[in-house]
């Protein structure tokens, strides 16, 4: 029986090549989206293609009625939740004393609170189930902190703890939970960076260029799928950055 996974803000980005490689190893795949109808409509003709179960559900994870609904929809068409992704995010590039209480908000409902309802919405299914497993997106921003990123830093550090806390409190009922912490990704959130700045960091980068979304894919899928024996973890996919 084919195993299924959710991946919330999934239309784009690392989240669409996430549901693409899971859909490759033979994964039914939910993902949700807010307002990329259109990328939302696009990965369902991506799915078709690679002869996928899939399934697109509008979601707000600052939301936590959505998020809920949106994990019982997955269980509703595919009977089960196996993995939860949890990657929607936003970046907030500024300067402390220019990040105003409404940005401050935004980004921690958003990055923050919209992984602990993920968390908490999945966990309920999984426990039932006494399996499954969960991979929280952070970043290596997170890990180290950034100037200028404050928020955006202190959003992607707390889902570090939040996943380390989570992975003792489920172990006992055999789910794992860990923590995927990219480094600068070709990606749209990262489309304010003109060349002259991707140089830069691919030149501070070991392995000298930019991350594929596709290469946190197979990370997260390591993570979700073949790492039986890991949980509470933080796998840095940044090329050697940090």
């Amino acid at each position: 029986m084919s195993k299924s996974v959710l991946i919330t803000g999934g239309s784009r980005g690392i989240g669409a090549a996430t549901a693409v490689y899971f859909a490759r190893k033979g994964y039914k795949v939910a993902i949700t989206y807010n307002k990329s109808l259109y990328a939302a409509k696009a990965m369902k003709e991506t799915m078709a293609l690679n002869g996928c179960e899939f399934i697109a559900i509008p979601c707000d994870v600052k939301n936590p009625t959505q998020v809920e609904s949106a994990v019982r929809q997955t269980v509703s068409a595919f009977g089960s939740l196996d993995v939860m992704v949890n990657n929607a995010g936003i970046a907030l590039q500024k300067l402390i004393t220019d990040t105003t209480d409404d940005d401050w908000q935004n980004i921690l409902s958003t990055n923050l609170s919209g992984v602990f309802y993920g968390c908490r919405s999945a966990a309920k299914v999984m426990v039932n189930q006494k399996s499954g497993s969960i991979v929280n997106i952070s970043s290596i921003w997170g890990v180290s902190g950034a100037s200028m990123e404050v928020a955006y830093s202190a959003t992607k550090s707390g889902i570090i703890g939040l996943t380390k806390a989570l992975a003792k409190e489920l172990g006992p009922s055999g789910i794992r939970v860990n923590c995927i912490a990219p480094g600068v990704i070709d990606t749209e959130m990262n489309s304010n960076l003109d060349i002259a700045d991707f140089a830069a960091l691919a030149d501070d980068t070991p392995l000298g260029r930019i991350g594929a979304a596709e290469e946190v894919a197979s990370a997260i899928f390591y993570l979700a799928d073949d790492a039986s024996f890991v949980t509470g973890q933080v796998l840095n996919t940044d090329g050697g950055i940090l």
